[in-house]
């Protein structure tokens, strides 16, 4: 269990659930214990938030356990994205624990959003990788020319095919390089950001927040399936997930492995608590 998700299934305003996927990691595998790992981790954060004055025992999250995966990926999507839209139909908003970066596909599906913030070392734009559509290097295409998502917010990327870049060069896809990326935060948070490029969010759009920790630079999660160097500071993450939290209505944190002391599983589930947080808290995007 998730520590402090102690909160009925039907009372619950917020559902953990694991997805250990690891069916087609490209490089170092290992996603699979990462939901576990994540739980772990996270055991030796304390309940209480001095930021938002409140405690994660009390914000009504409640962990489902793992959906357990098998060969058949497109098959496991769906019933995966059946087990989080019934959490999105008790009102619940879904909390995916990966696992590889695929999972996504589910929560995305479970959710119906009409924006995808994403941070990620890489564009996940691949219409296939080794000519399968369903790998972890192309759930970003997936969602956005499958599942119907309007806009794809990709923040962190710094690395992708040549085909790739010219998909991320079309109007439903924004790249925020790591470079950029504190400035692209601070102007969320303030209500200025995508001026030049139409609002990231706008009106009623409704928001999903996946974290893929190689976003990160590898110094700080070396836990994780495809390290890439040069990547987002760990304030920088936390920042996005708390400013994104408040309109996101689905989120997930994905490809923590088991080949690092902890330091990628420590971090994702701070992110998790971070985003419910803010999530509870309710502060609108644009600081109002």
């Amino acid at each position: 269990m998730f520590p402090g998700a102690t909160t009925d299934r039907e009372a619950a305003s917020h559902v953990v659930v694991g997805a250990p996927l690891d069916a087609t990691t490209t490089f170092q595998p290992g996603a699979r214990f990462g939901p576990d790992r994540v739980r772990r981790f996270a055991e030796t954060y304390d309940d209480y938030d001095r930021r938002t004055d409140s405690r994660f025992s009390a914000l009504g999250v409640h962990d489902a356990g793992d959906v357990r995966p098998w060969d058949d990926v497109p098959a496991y999507l769906d019933h995966l994205a059946a087990e989080l839209r019934s959490a999105v139909y008790d009102d619940a908003t879904p909390l995916l624990l990966g696992g590889e970066h695929t999972v996504t596909y589910a929560g995305v599906d479970a959710v119906d959003p009409d924006v995808l913030v994403v941070a990620d070392a890489h564009l996940d734009l691949r219409e296939a990788y080794d000519g399968n559509p369903w790998n972890h290097a192309c759930v970003t295409r997936r969602c956005l020319d499958d599942l119907g998502v309007d806009r794809a917010v990709i923040v962190g990327a710094r690395t992708g095919s040549e085909a790739e870049w010219d998909r991320a060069a079309d109007a439903d896809v924004e790249v925020v390089a790591p470079e950029d990326a504190r400035e692209w935060i601070d102007a969320l948070g303030d209500g200025s950001a995508g001026e030049a490029n139409d609002r990231p969010f706008d009106g009623d759009d409704t928001v999903y927040c996946s974290i893929d920790v190689d976003a990160l630079d590898p110094a700080y999660a070396p836990g994780t399936g495809t390290m890439e160097p040069f990547g987002l500071e760990p304030r920088e993450v936390r920042d996005l997930v708390r400013a994104v939290a408040p309109r996101a209505d689905g989120f997930d944190v994905v490809e923590v492995n088991d080949r690092d002391d902890g330091q990628a599983a420590a971090l994702a589930g701070k992110l998790l608590r971070e985003f419910v947080y803010a999530h509870a808290a309710g502060e609108d995007w644009s600081g109002e």
